[in-house]
């Protein structure tokens, strides 16, 4: 057995595991000036990091007041982000080591994110972490988006763990807010720095202030290790 014991660990995708909020913003971009916005800025951008496709779109129809249907804006945007992705998407060095390292010890592995199925798929399969992350979760599957736990919960549920034995590892308060309750640790590494403060990250386990530049994969897992259930 792994040194971590029956610990799982459930990866988000989105500015976690790989850097794709510039795509999403170039999408959304795009889409939105497609349909008489044509400012919509990054700082905007960063109010929707962690909130499902589905659920940004959602609110911009009502913000903006979009004549296109939800259904619409979604293809869109997705059809647009899959060009993008497929053509560049960067993984975070330490975590595609942290993915490898705990493939060595056999820790059960999930991703559960807020992005469509296939552009989840397209993701994995453009960095070759579809090699190690088998178990894929996504919020469409599922009755509700984060900060609900769903997501979460139905990860779990694949690998055969219970969420008291599940790590979650966020980059965005409201995956924060989904880890704790699914009653799971988290590790959170915040994308927007300035958001480092919110409550919802006051209830990680390990909160890396500083992001991606504090993670590295040695340090968490023996964070992990450190914190793993007597057996």
């Amino acid at each position: 057995m792994s040194t971590l014991g029956d610990i799982s660990v459930i990866f988000d995708l989105d500015g976690t595991l790989v850097d794709s909020e510039p795509n999403y913003y170039e999408a959304g971009r795009q889409v939105l000036a497609e349909h008489g916005v044509p400012d919509f800025t990054w700082e905007q951008h960063e109010g929707y990091v962690g909130i499902s496709t589905r659920e940004t779109v959602a609110d911009w129809k009502q913000r903006y007041g979009l004549a296109a249907s939800v259904e619409e804006l979604v293809a869109a945007k997705n059809r647009r982000y899959l060009e993008l992705a497929r053509a560049s998407t960067r993984v975070y060095p330490e975590m595609r080591k942290f993915v490898e390292l705990l493939a060595t010890e056999r820790v059960p592995m999930a991703v559960a994110s807020g992005s469509s199925p296939r552009a989840i798929e397209a993701i994995l399969a453009a960095t070759g972490l579809d090699a190690y992350l088998r178990t894929v979760v996504s919020a469409d599957e599922v009755a509700r988006g984060k900060p609900a736990p769903d997501v979460f919960l139905e990860a779990a549920r694949r690998l055969g763990a219970r969420p008291a034995d599940c790590v979650v590892l966020e980059d965005a308060a409201p995956g924060a807010a989904a880890a704790h309750a699914a009653g799971m640790r988290c590790i959170a590494i915040p994308y927007v720095a300035a958001q480092a403060a919110a409550p919802e990250f006051a209830t990680a386990g390990l909160l890396l202030r500083g992001g991606q530049r504090e993670f590295t994969a040695r340090a968490a897992y023996d964070w992990l290790a450190r914190s793993a259930p007597s057996s």
